[in-house]
Parts: C-alpha cells; structure tokens; sequence
C-alpha cells in the first residue's frame, strides 16, 4: 500500500508565499506523474499543476508564473511552491500520485488533503 501525505498549507495574506509538500511512503518501486489539485467550497476539484517522471511540468493559467511544481526522488517528495498568493488560491490542496508498487503493478493515490487559505 502507498500513502501520500500533504504538509505545509495555512493561512497567509495576500501576496505571501507557502510551499506545499506530498510525501509518498509504502511499497514504492517508482513514482510516475505527479499532480496537485485544488477543490475550493462549492467549487469542483481542478488540477494545479503537474510534473511527470521525467520532471516535465505544466500548470493551470490561473498560476502559472506563480506556482512551481517540483519533486526530489530521494525523498519520494513532491512540492508546490506557491507565491504572490490571492485570495482566489484559498482552497484545499490534493497530491495525487500515480506510482508503482512493481515492475507489473501500479495505482492511483491521493492525499488527504492540506488547507491553504489567502485572507487578509
């Protein structure tokens, strides 16, 4: 079984700064693309950003140059640097990971999910 945990949300002002992390624990044999998500209230869940295994990144236009995606496979860790943030990025924030747990098998993961919420 693989478990991602999500750290690092909070409250911030507007224009602040916070990085998001995923940690993946388990039956790892390697890690394949990993996204972030966000789900604000009333809202349905939409992809953030994400980076592939190769470290290939893409991201939503509402953060891009705001955002950076990245990830250290030593640690099994991906992170979401996320700057000049506005209120509009207050939401909770999902790691979603596809990961192997052999050479034949792998799965869908997510997190359980980390509140970030921009107010003054």
């Amino acid at each position: 079984q693989v478990q991602l945990v999500e750290s690092g949300g909070g409250l911030v002002q507007p224009g602040g700064s916070l990085r998001l992390s995923c940690a993946a624990s388990g039956s790892i044999f390697s890690i394949n693309d990993v996204d972030w998500y966000r789900q604000a209230p009333g809202k349905q869940r939409e992809l953030v950003a994400l980076i592939t295994s190769g470290g290939r990144t893409n991201y939503a236009d509402s953060v891009k140059g705001r955002f950076t995606i990245s990830r250290d496979n030593a640690k099994n860790t991906v992170y979401l640097q996320m700057n000049t943030l506005k209120p509009e990025d207050t939401a909770v924030y999902y790691c979603n990971a596809d990961v192997s747990t052999s050479w034949a098998q792998r799965g869908n993961y997510w997190g359980q999910g980390t509140q970030v919420t921009v107010s003054p």
